[in-house]
């Protein structure tokens, strides 16, 4: 199953083009202090509604695309304040998952939904652990993708060790990984838009796991990549929500690909642990990034929970 890497034309979500939830793209304005700013969103797909945000920060939507749950779920691909069309914040120090967090809750309350599924992947995971913490009542499942509850120091450094001997690994047969340490290490905040792009570009075989066994298949996802350089500039205290997970009580699903680098099961573990409601999934043969790798795993992973917890109605598994 091959995963299609652009937006091209999205589903019918509803028959009434003024709902938010018609197909295609919509662009509203969520307050951010005294300034309004743009936050779009695309729809796709029929049944329960999905909202999915994804990672960087700074990368564009459009490589979270889920055709397998678009058979099964509305999703709502939120497209992050600092990337492609959506504003950009007056001060690049305010992208922060606080901030994130905020502006999601817009597009939550603009849907005019009870309750919704939230998806993040990535850094996009940390924005939905902010929101559950938040805006407890308005999920009805959670799913935390590739992510991790934490994000200090000793992330990081686990990060770069882990990339040191994925390239000590292959840098004999492929020469090219021979960079990949000083590009997950560059000042991204430095940069413009397109040496984050260039940069996000030239390490992600890392995020797969066998990028080159599938190259044919993976290079078109690899030049469609865009990643931002605003967003990279946000300021705060490094990401930590360790402390609070107890009081996450949606039901969780903490999905992560066995060979993911950077948010591996390690991480996951520590989220299964701290989460009182969650179910854990580790995909095997599979990097960073599952919905492109492994698809129909990835799919069934997260429609067998949802399932479960009955946030498909009528479609539980016997």
């Amino acid at each position: 199953m091959k995963h299609s890497y652009q937006p091209q034309t999205l589903p019918r979500a509803t028959d009434d083009p003024s709902s938010p939830l018609s197909p295609g793209t919509h662009t509203i304005a969520v307050p951010h202090g005294p300034v309004r700013v743009e936050q779009r969103y695309h729809v796709a797909g029929s049944g329960p509604v999905c909202i999915a945000h994804s990672g960087g920060p700074g990368i564009g939507w459009e490589y979270l695309r889920m055709l397998g749950l678009e058979d099964c779920l509305t999703m709502v691909y939120v497209e992050p304040v600092g990337t492609g069309d959506s504003g950009r914040l007056p001060d690049r120090r305010d992208y922060t998952v606080a901030t994130y967090a905020r502006l999601l809750h817009g597009v939550v309350e603009h849907l005019g939904l009870p309750k919704v599924t939230l998806l993040g992947h990535s850094h996009g995971g940390f924005v939905a652990q902010q929101y559950a913490l938040d805006h407890p009542g308005r999920l009805a499942a959670l799913v935390l993708y590739d992510t991790s509850p934490v994000a200090d120091e000793q992330f990081w450094s686990a990060a770069v060790a882990a990339m040191e001997r994925f390239v000590a690994d292959r840098v004999n047969d492929h020469s090219e990984v021979a960079g990949y340490v000083a590009a997950l290490t560059t000042r991204l905040d430095q940069l413009d838009d397109e040496g984050t792009t260039a940069v996000l570009r030239t390490m992600m075989p890392a995020y797969l796991f066998d990028y080159w066994g599938r190259e044919e298949e993976f290079a078109p996802a690899r030049q469609s990549l865009r990643m931002y350089a605003a967003p990279t500039g946000g300021q705060g205290a490094p990401f930590d929500v360790r402390a609070e997970l107890p009081g996450i009580t949606t039901p969780t699903l903490v999905l992560a690909g066995e060979q993911d680098f950077i948010c591996g099961p390690r991480w996951a573990r520590l989220l299964h642990e701290g989460l009182p409601a969650a179910d854990v999934s580790i995909i095997e043969d599979t990097g960073h990034l599952a919905h492109i790798e492994r698809p129909a795993r990835f799919s069934a992973s997260v429609l067998a929970f949802l399932r479960a917890h009955d946030v498909l109605e009528g479609q539980r598994l016997s």
